[in-house]
This record gives structure tokens, C-alpha cells and sequence, in this order.
């Protein structure tokens, strides 16, 4: 037998990548089926642990930031970053970031200073996804296919025919959609058959990884405990992440050049970084062993066929910039499918995801690759005499802790990564002559220039100028007295989505420098201005993808050749 189905867009993978996308779509309109192979609640593998500030702002406009803060660690677990001799052996320095509890208001610290209003989550994946499944099975408009692969597919002109099993049944399925998009991980199917090609470099290091239960462990620490906690000596270094705050963590046992995973005694170097001996009692739940890469594909699309998140790009997860780079892929992809869909936007709006994330991929992977290079030297370079007892000790193990410190509150606290990265050669963006400020992993200056994310400012109500920019275009003006009226009635024409935001005058005046600033959906700046455009009609096909690569409208469009 087989069955026939039809939607909007096929979603293939149904990991917190493509739920994201799934339940943005939806919200917007779309129909969306997602072909999932696990079970119906089988949980994922416990990898990720981190949900950047920039992850939790989507979210928070999807309408699940709430339910993700109450899962995870306990609410008062802190969740700060340790450097010590052995989890359980002299602690070298400390990264304070605050328990769930006080992430709303904790003050001072490295981490209480985030421009937004959701600042970073820490969660592993295992509490993360169901949340976000439940939230999204929840969503009109969307389909979650459980034990579906996905195992081929067709392009033609108007759309794509995939083909698919039941694997508990052995069913096939034929789905026919509009666009499908490839969210199923490292050893993507979809980038496969699009003829997308990985390259980079294949192995940064091997970590032999494990998922262990020791409800003891928390009582052998010698110091308040911590969401991460770093092992340095001169036997093994390595590193735990809390799980559930109580009896369940994981291990990282960081290889050398010359060890394979089965090289090294699992035990021994457990043991060796947790600083306990023969007695201490745990249970291996997963073995998670994994490669650190840093692998780009060449391309993001073929016509109507799309990838994201794993699928199109691999590297170790530095700055936790794995799943939410992934994240990032997601929301750029889905408001523009989203608006060609609609019908209120040109087919050039398809070509922006692969012009904006390619070159951002890049750049953000090689970030990662070097932070974890500089960790490795770390690591190699422990001193010999950190675990000297006396004065000497004392020494070597204080600068040792300011080293790491210094290198890894760069990681952990990294503005730069989620706020500053910017859009320079989009179809879909009206640039000016100034160019984007430079930023750091941690550190960015909030811009206006197009092509940056909109600035974050609070309002004097006390609501986020997130909450209220809605989800189409938004006119952020400054100044009242100037008229709108034209670049409004523009995006009518068109049926693009836009709104105004009036800013009071004590409201973000120390950073839109201009009167007129436009907002994307995705909450990148599209233009600004001290007046309206000479050409509003121009910046409107712009930044709906109707103009060609010439920069003169495409045939849908009446407008002329951009004049901003």
C-alpha cells in the first residue's frame, strides 16, 4: 500500500532544528509536515547543553521561552563554568553565570549583562526537544510524521515529490509539496542529493564522551557545584556537564593526536578526571564518542530543496554554536519561504538564506575551530606542578586559573557570537556607505547599520521592543513628525507586512542614530533613514526579493530601479 499526502512544505528531520522552523512556518501561515524517524517521544542523544541568547529570542517570539526555562537543571543549580585540578580536586577559577532562577535579575558577573530580553539557557537536549516537541505537535499547521524516512526525492518546476517509509509498517509514502527542506543531521540524505559537498577540515578532535548515572557525585565536591566543570592535570584532562543536577552527567575525555577511542580505558580516564578512585561507583547510561569538525557545505539550495543546521555545516561546538547556529539557519529560511509562499514576495527572497548563512557559517565556524585549538594548547600545556602543594603549587595553579579564565569567559559570555553578526552582501538589504562594526566571540557595539541585528531596547512601559515589533516588517521611527505614509503604502501594494513602532524620545536615542529604521522579520535591519526613500516602491522590491541581480525590478514588480 502507499499513501498519499500534500502540504505546503516537507520538513525532513525533526530534531530542534526543524521543529524551529516547523513552528514558525505554521505561525505564519504555512502548512508544514515533519518526517521524524524516532519514536514518538524517544529521547535525542545527550549532546547539546546550551541555548544562546539569540536561540531563546525565537523562542520567545515562537511562544516557548517560558516552558524551556522551567525545564532543565534545578532552578538553583548554578550554572557556572569551573576550572579545577579533577572535578573533585582544587578549584583553579570560576566562570559565575546565573541559576535559572536569577537569570531575569542577577546583577554583575560576566553573564548578567545581555542586551535582550532572554538571555541564555542552560539545558541539555534530552529536556530541551521534548518541550519544543510538545509545542510544536501543539501548533495548527503542523504534521509530525514519527518513524517516517524519508528516502528519495524529485524536483520539477512547481514542486517536489518525495518518497518515503513507515518503519514500523513498511509503508511507503509519497508526499508531494511546494518546497522541502533538509533538516537530518551530519549524514544529511537531502544535502547528499542535492549535490551539496562538505569541506573544511574533517577532524579537530576526537572526544570519547560518556553518559554516566553517579548519584554520589555530588557529595565528593569540595566546592559549590557548577553547570561545567573543567579538569586540568597532567594525567588526563577533561571535562563534566551537570544533566539533571542530581545523579546523571556527562564526561568529556578530550583525546590526543595519537589515541582512537578505543585506545584509551574508559574507566581510567573517568576516574582520572573526576579525581576518584576504585570504589566510586557509576553507571554508563550512553557512550557518546564524537568527532569535533569543521565541514561547510558549498551550497544551501537547490531550486526548491533546502538544508540547515547540521545538514549544511558541522563543527565542534565551541560557544555551544552547534544547535544554535542551526537555529539561526532556521528562522533566516523560514520568513522568506514564508513570504514567497504568501504570495508577497519575488523569487529572488529564495536566494537570500544561501547568500546570508553561507558566508556567516564560515565565519562563525572558524571562531569555534580557533577557540578549541587554544583549548587544546590548554590542555596540552597544563604545568607540571599544578597539583604541588605549598606556595609554589599555589602560584602555578593561580595563574593557571586566570588563564583560563581569560580564555574561556570569551566562550561562555559570547555577545559577540549572537549579537553581532552581520548580513553584508544580501539581495534583500539597502545598504548605506557605513560599514557593519567589528565584533568579537564576546564582545559587539549594537548598530543600526543595515544588515546587522536590530538593537535590543527596552521601553518605557517596561516591554521588549522584541515583543512588539510583531512578525513582518516593522518602521522603527524615532522621531514622529516624520511621515511614513509612503513606504506604508508601498509595502500595501504588495501585500508586504509592516507596521510602525514609535520609540519614545528617552528610548534607544543613545543607538538608532537615525529617524527611520526597518526591521525585518528576522530582526535584521533592512534600511534606515532620516525620511523615506525618494523610491519607496525601489526599497519595498528590494527588500521583498523583486529586484534582479541587475538591481531593476523582475517583471511582478512596477517599480524601477532602486533609489535609496
Amino acid at each position: 500500500m502507499k499513501t498519499e499526502l500534500k502540504t505546503r512544505v516537507l520538513i525532513v528531520g525533526g530534531g530542534p532544528v526543524g521543529l524551529t522552523i516547523a513552528m514558525d512556518l505554521a505561525q505564519r501561515g504555512i502548512d508544514v509536515v515533519v518526517a521524524e524517524i524516532r519514536h514518538r517521544g524517544e529521547p535525542p542523544s545527550v549532546k547539546c547543553n546550551h541555548v544562546s541568547a539569540r536561540s531563546m529570542e525565537i523562542f520567545r517570539r515562537l511562544g516557548v521561552a517560558k516552558a524551556l526555562r522551567e525545564a532543565g537543571l534545578p532552578a538553583d543549580y548554578p550554572n557556572d563554568v569551573a576550572y579545577r585540578t579533577s572535578v573533585t580536586g582544587t578549584e583553579l577559577s570560576r566562570i559565575p553565570i546565573p541559576a535559572r532562577r536569577d537569570r531575569y535579575t542577577a546583577t554583575g558577573g560576566p553573564d548578567t549583562w545581555w542586551p535582550t530580553p532572554e538571555p541564555p539557557h542552560r539545558i541539555n537536549q534530552i529536556f530541551l526537544e521534548p518541550v519544543i516537541f510538545a509545542h510544536a505537535e501543539s501548533t495548527d499547521g503542523v504534521r509530525i510524521l514519527n518513524r517516517t524516512q524519508i528516502d528519495g526525492f524529485a524536483q520539477d518546476a512547481e514542486g517536489v515529490d518525495a518518497t518515503g517509509t513507515n518503519l514500523d509498517t513498511g509503508e511507503t509514502l509519497g508526499i508531494r509539496c511546494d518546497f522541502m527542506i533538509g533538516c537530518d543531521g551530519g549524514k544529511s540524505m537531502v544535502r547528499k542529493q542535492i549535490g551539496a559537498k562538505l569541506s573544511g577540515t574533517d577532524v579537530v578532535g576526537r572526544v570519547q564522551s560518556t553518559y554516566f548515572r553517579a548519584p554520589a557525585l555530588l557529595g565528593l565536591l569540595k566546592y559549590e557545584p557548577a553547570w561545567a566543570t573543567f579538569a586540568l592535570n597532567t594525567r588526563r584532562s577533561g571535562n563534566l556537564y551537570a544533566i539533571d543536577g542530581k545523579e546523571t552527567w556527562l564526561v568529556h575525555n578530550y583525546l590526543h593526536a595519537d589515541e582512537t577511542f578505543d585506545s584509551v580505558d574508559r574507566d581510567w580516564a573517568l576516574r582520572t578526571i573526576l579525581g576518584v578512585g576504585p570504589n566510586f561507583e557509576y553507571e554508563i547510561i550512553t557512550k557518546e564518542d564524537w568527532i569535533g569538525r569543521r565541514l561547510v557545505a558549498d551550497k544551501f539550495r537547490n531550486r526548491r530543496v533546502f538544508i540547515c543546521g547540521d545538514a549544511s555545516h558541522l563543527w565542534i561546538p565551541m560557544a555551544g554554536y552547534g544547535m544554535n547556529a542551526g537555529l539561526a539557519d532556521a528562522m533566516n529560511l523560514s520568513w522568506t519561504l514564508a513570504a514567497y509562499l504568501q504570495g508577497w514576495a519575488g523569487e529572488g527572497i529564495l536566494d537570500a538564506y544561501e547568500a546570508e548563512r553561507l558566508p556567516i557559517t564560515e565565519q562563525v565556524s572558524q571562531f569555534a575551530m580557533n577557540h578549541a585549538l587554544a583549548l587544546q594548547a590548554q590542555r596540552e600545556g597544563v604545568p607540571q606542578d599544578i597539583e604541588k602543594e605549598g606556595p609554589e603549587g599555589e602560584a602555578v595553579r593561580e595563574a593557571a586559573g586566570r588563564a583560563l579564565y581569560e580564555l574561556n569567559v570569551q566562550q561562555y559570555c559570547c555577545g559577540g557570537l549572537n549579537f553581532g553578526y552581520f548580513y553584508d552582501k544580501s539581495p534583500l538589504i539597502a545598504y548605506d556607505q557605513e560599514s557593519p562594526p567589528a565584533y568579537t566571540m564576546s564582545a559587539f557595539t549594537p548598530s543600526t547599520v543595515p544588515g546587522c541585528r536590530t538593537p535590543h531596547v527596552w521601553l518605557k512601559d517596561g516591554r521588549s521592543l522584541y515583543d512588539v515589533l510583531g512578525s513582518g516588517y516593522a518602521i522603527i521611527r524615532k522621531d514622529p513628525s516624520v511621515d511614513v505614509a509612503p513606504l506604508l503604502a508601498a509595502a500595501e501594494r504588495h501585500g508586504v507586512p509592516m507596521k510602525v513602532v514609535d520609540l519614545d524620545a528617552r528610548e534607544g536615542t543613545e543607538v538608532y542614530d537615525h529617524a527611520l529604521v526597518l526591521s525585518r522579520p528576522d530582526q535584521h535591519v533592512a534600511w534606515r533613514g532620516d525620511a523615506c526613500p525618494a523610491d519607496c516602491l525601489a526599497l519595498i522590491d528590494r527588500v521583498r526579493g523583486a529586484l534582479g541581480k541587475s538591481g531593476h525590478a523582475t517583471v511582478e514588480s512596477s517599480a524601477a530601479v532602486i533609489a535609496v
